[in-house]
């Protein structure tokens, strides 16, 4: 299994307070039966107008910012309802991390669950990495999973927390059931102990 240590690429400039999950994937795109296609709808209201019409003013929409790997959000990203579409969609369109002052819960757990880093950062540093996107569209920034680091262009450095198994998670490419799976052994010796000392409790 390959190991995913560094995410670099360039970043797209997102600065929304309370973009919440309808915005990012709105409900005509969820009468699907898998995830296939949701990067179409990617928060389809702020790329396109009323008649499908790419918005210019949309940072998606523009060249400087194609092929980005990076989201650069506001706070409270992914508020809402509780849609996992929202997070599929950011993926298939090409994100690998979203970097934004805060997260919603819901969102940040199943962003997390399903390999989408989610980098949390101050304020102003998010500030910062948001000017230099917007001055120098295409502008690269790298992410040491293993240090929890950030660093921009400029070479400013930032750190960010994340938990160990949500670490391992996004560093491995395992998920929750891969996590279960490794503590199989573990399980199987509880459970035989414990039925050692409350046989009547097996089943029959």
């Amino acid at each position: 299994m390959t190991r995913l240590t560094t995410i670099q690429g360039s970043a797209a400039p997102l600065p929304i307070d309370n973009l919440d999950t309808d915005q990012i994937m709105p409900k005509q795109f969820l009468r699907i039966i898998d995830k296939a296609g949701l990067a179409d709808g990617l928060l389809y209201d702020l790329r396109f107008d009323g008649r499908g019409t790419p918005r210019a003013d949309c940072v998606l929409n523009q060249s400087g910012y194609a092929n980005a790997r990076i989201l650069i959000g506001g706070a409270n990203f992914g508020c809402g309802s509780s849609r996992e579409h929202a997070v599929w969609g950011l993926q298939q369109y090409g994100f690998q991390a979203v970097i934004a002052p805060s997260f919603a819960e819901i969102f940040y757990s199943n962003a997390m669950n399903n390999g989408l880093l989610l980098v949390q950062l101050d304020r102003d540093a998010v500030d910062a990495l948001t000017r230099e996107a917007i001055a120098t569209p295409g502008t690269s920034i790298s992410i040491d999973l293993e240090q929890q680091t950030v660093k921009s262009a400029s070479d400013q450095q930032y750190a960010y927390p994340l938990g160990a198994r949500h670490k391992r998670m996004v560093i491995e490419g395992i998920d929750t059931v891969d996590l279960t799976l490794d503590s199989l052994c573990a399980i199987e010796a509880f459970e035989q102990a414990h039925f050692a000392r409350h046989p009547w409790a097996q089943a029959m």
